[in-house]
């Protein structure tokens, strides 16, 4: 461990309040306060236990590797901030790496990967009232639809609880709604472009306004279907990065043009890239956003 997470981890231990000291001082960035997209850092996979990238089942177990990726790719031209867990934007946070950044809070990542209960997401991060002291920016929420599965019930309740307390702090709820199956016990988005629809359709409607409610949708073949079933402003997810990265980079370019879609939220397929560029891959990816006069 290098003498700066060494430091990281002493600060923890002994004055744990910098984190709140660091949270106050903290330059921030209004959402959004430019004509262009959106570009955000996805890192809150971990905390569902979902470590693994392509061929590499614990890519990302290692968390000062983590973070090196996360402050190079927070680093580059164009990328506007971070999505994450607790853990991981405070670490951010006493590096001083969020500064004139976005930062969301990762809300429920209580469905673990590969678990019985994993549609039963509980919200085991943040909430509404700790993302506003914190001063972040937008609360994330996962809400995974099973016609099926009990556990949806109570995930969709919760959701629309955090959509309405975010809305009454004036901060943006960012919901991902996926409409999922089960096969062999292991969960997984169906991403035909009427499974989608319906998932857009429940997500933009939960919670006691929508006024704050961003969409967060998996970018697909189909995507001007999907579009047209909302108003609402769209991030592309970057999900599980299994195509090959110039099937994904295609894909987002198309739909990036599309009326509403206000830009990326991106993760493991930037961070943990096959040529383990990750300046290279972030950058591609930056380059495929309109700028703020096509947007």
């Amino acid at each position: 461990m290098s003498t700066e997470y060494e430091a990281l981890t002493l600060t923890r231990a002994h004055r744990p309040q910098a984190i709140a000291e660091a949270a106050a001082g903290r330059t921030r960035r209004p959402w959004p306060d430019q004509p262009r997209p959106l570009f955000i850092i996805a890192a809150d996979h971990p905390a569902r236990g979902a470590l693994g990238v392509r061929d590499r089942p614990m890519a990302m177990a290692g968390r000062t590797d983590l973070l090196d990726r996360l402050r190079l790719a927070l680093s580059r031209p164009g990328v506007d901030g971070v999505l994450g867990t607790p853990d991981i934007l405070e670490d951010l946070l006493l590096l001083g790496a969020l500064e004139d950044r976005l930062a969301i809070g990762s809300m429920n990542r209580g469905g673990l990967a590969g678990a019985t209960f994993e549609l039963d997401d509980r919200f085991t991060a943040y909430d509404a009232d700790s993302i506003a002291a914190m001063r972040y920016d937008g609360g994330k929420m996962l809400c995974r639809i099973d016609p099926d599965d009990p556990g949806t019930a109570p995930t969709l309740q919760a959701c629309a609880r955090a959509v309405t307390a975010l809305a009454a702090h004036r901060t943006v709820a960012l919901v991902e709604p996926l409409w999922v199956a089960r096969t062999d016990g292991r969960v997984h988005a169906d991403l035909r472009p009427e499974a989608v629809i319906k998932g857009v359709s429940v997500g933009q409607a939960l919670g006691a306004t929508s006024a704050y409610t961003w969409l967060k949708l998996p970018a697909i073949d189909d995507m001007e279907r999907v579009i047209a079933a909302t108003t609402l402003p769209v991030l592309l997810l970057g999900g599980d990065p299994v195509d090959a990265p110039e099937v994904v980079y295609a894909r987002w370019e198309k739909a990036l043009r599309l009326p509403g879609v206000r830009g990326l939220v991106v993760g493991r397929a930037l961070l943990y890239p096959p040529d383990d560029d990750v300046a290279a891959a972030v950058d591609l990816a930056g380059s495929l956003l309109p700028t703020g006069q096509d947007a």
